[in-house]
């Protein structure tokens, strides 16, 4: 073997959710990410036995350097998930992977770095507006839980994330249905958050609550179940479960842009929204985005995207190693 050819060796790349890890390899020849694996968080104890679990699983390639979105604020070195029960330090992930350096990101800062790499094809636009090219970008998605961040120019014209627990911000309700559906929820949390409804668990928060409203019996319906008899219409209490969430999206998404000034479009993904296809961008998200008063014609001329690329966070990962991948 010829000692000046390089040796092939790989970044790990990691999506950590509250029900879902996602993994990928990015070559350091190639820089293609390949590999992916998506494992449930609920099976393994904590990231490091989970990432063992996959490299294990695609051949225990050499690891120099990892990137890993979590959904979960990252603050100092112990992270503890706020929607499961992964409790760990980074730099003792790091040893033992054996890794030379282990960088974590809040996963919608990874979403918002992916977002200069994606393209018409990536993104589905819904209603009208242009981007401002300089403007701030808004990101929102709804999964297990509320994802939030943003993209601002700096003075030297680079995008910089901004990251955050928007998520958790109160719910600001815009009818006396949803005034009421919050006071059913009050009930059980003081702090009813934007992602107590606008979420998977928020899903299920809205059918049990509506059917508390209308004096019916709830069912114990996890959040697909919800989504898919609303889309198909055959359950009156997640039919309504599924178009207030979508406004109530929509809303949230609007406090977002008219906070960050987001000229420059809001983007929408989580799991959630790639689970209801065309429904979405039938539904009244785009109204209700829009529906802000003296601030209407401000938000009609911003544009929504829903991200449609599958695994942009592992984009966003490569993205913060310095790796431009090419998207599919």
């Amino acid at each position: 073997m010829n000692n000046t050819q390089q040796t092939e060796s790989y970044f790990l790349l990691g999506d950590i959710g509250g029900t879902n890890a996602r993994f990928a390899l990015l070559s350091n020849k190639n820089f293609c990410i390949n590999q992916e694996l998506t494992l449930l968080t609920g099976e393994f104890p904590d990231l490091t036995s989970a990432a063992s679990f996959y490299l294990r699983q695609v051949g225990n390639p050499i690891i120099r350097k990892a990137c890993i979105a979590i959904a979960n604020p990252v603050v100092g070195d112990m992270l503890k998930m706020t929607n499961n029960h992964w409790h760990f330090s980074i730099e003792n992930t790091r040893q033992q992977l054996h890794l030379e350096s282990l960088m974590m990101l809040n996963d919608w800062e990874a979403m918002a770095l992916a977002i200069p790499a994606l393209d018409d094809h990536n993104l589905e636009k819904i209603g009208m507006g242009d981007p401002d090219p300089d403007a701030p970008k808004g990101l929102i998605g709804p999964g297990t839980g509320l994802g939030v961040s943003a993209l601002v120019r700096s003075r030297k014209g680079e995008w910089v994330p901004v990251t955050g627990e928007g998520g958790h911000v109160g719910l600001s309700p815009t009818c006396d249905r949803e005034v009421d559906i919050l006071r059913v929820l009050w009930r059980s949390f003081p702090h009813v958050s934007a992602e107590r409804v606008v979420s998977g668990m928020g899903l299920e928060n809205l059918y049990q609550s509506i059917c508390t409203l209308n004096g019916t019996v709830s069912e114990p319906l996890a959040a697909s179940e919800v989504s898919q008899r609303g889309m198909d219409a055959s359950d009156a209490a997640c039919e309504e479960a599924l178009d207030r969430f979508c406004r109530l999206l929509g809303n949230t998404a609007a406090n977002l842009a008219l906070t960050l000034g987001a000229r420059g479009g809001i983007y929408v993904g989580g799991g959630v929204i790639s689970h209801l296809g065309d429904y979405f961008s039938k539904s009244a998200f785009r109204s209700s985005f829009e529906a802000k008063g003296r601030f209407a014609n401000y938000m009609s001329k911003i544009p929504t995207y829903v991200i449609r690329t599958k695994q942009p966070a592992l984009i966003g990962c490569a993205m913060a190693l310095g790796v431009t991948v090419s998207v599919i």
